[in-house]
């Protein structure tokens, strides 16, 4: 999505935080059942070589896309995810962009046996307090959309709360200067924020410069075993696709064909 764009989500996120403290406090978000579980690691789960990386995401729509798809059931697709061999799932928890919900992620957590990523636009401590008490395994920091010193204290706060840090960066410079001892987990966006173009050249080009004790995912533009593959061999253990299986009837039946095809291709080398 273009800056501006960006830009706009995160000042609407301020206006949807401030509500939500008014409305939900943080001593009632402390209490919630799902506040008091032990996460799942999600690292851990991509690193298991029994599978192929595949982080499948529930997104009904996008700024750049419109609606993807709103004609299947989150159960539907989180089941069908989970049942395709899926190392973890992603859900999206934005409202005015993305068209998901905070009660698409504990529907997901009632179902799932999966670590499961809260994917939104996280810019304060409620957030991962809430993500906390909707069930979520992890949460993701988006180096385009806060400054260094502030990622490094929301990563520090998510581990404390006992939740796995994804870092999403679209370049060297987002990279260099956000890379802190919180983060678990590195994802280079394949997305070029400012012209909505996509490449896995991203990934590609940022590779060698991501330590190596950081785990490595690429996100978007990912669709074919192939792809996969080539990024495997830079480094890559998790691969991050949503719209490439929601813009499917059965996205869970997508994500169980490229499964196949990774799985075949990685016992074949």
């Amino acid at each position: 999505m273009p800056q501006n764009i960006l830009d706009q989500i995160i000042e609407r996120k301020k206006q949807e935080v401030k509500a939500a403290k008014a409305r939900t406090p943080e001593h009632i978000l402390e209490r919630t059942e799902a506040f008091g579980e032990k996460a799942i690691s999600f690292a851990a789960a991509i690193r298991n070589q029994d599978k192929a990386g595949i982080i499948a995401e529930h997104k009904r729509q996008s700024p750049s896309r419109g609606i993807i798809n709103d004609k299947v059931t989150l159960k539907q697709v989180v089941l069908g995810y989970q049942n395709a061999g899926a190392s973890a799932v992603s859900v999206l928890t934005d409202t005015d962009f993305f068209g998901g919900s905070n009660n698409d992620l504990i529907e997901a957590r009632a179902l799932l046996q999966l670590p499961i990523l809260r994917k939104d636009f996280i810019i304060s401590e409620y957030q991962i307090l809430e993500a906390k008490a909707l069930g979520a395994d992890a949460i993701l920091l988006i180096a385009a959309a806060l400054k260094p010193n502030k990622l490094n204290s929301l990563a520090a706060y998510a581990k404390e709360m006992g939740l796995e840090v994804l870092m999403e960066v679209h370049n060297r410079e987002e990279l260099e200067s956000s890379l802190n001892d919180y983060i678990d987990v590195v994802g280079v966006n394949n997305r070029n924020l400012k012209d909505f173009s996509q490449s896995i050249e991203t990934s590609i080009e940022l590779a060698e410069f991501i330590p190596k004790q950081f785990l490595k995912i690429s996100e978007s533009s990912i669709s074919k075993a192939d792809t996969i593959m080539t990024l495997r061999k830079h480094g890559y253990r998790g691969f991050l696709i949503g719209e490439t299986f929601m813009k499917q009837p059965n996205p869970g039946e997508a994500c169980n064909e490229l499964y196949e095809q990774v799985r075949g291709l990685l016992i074949k080398n």
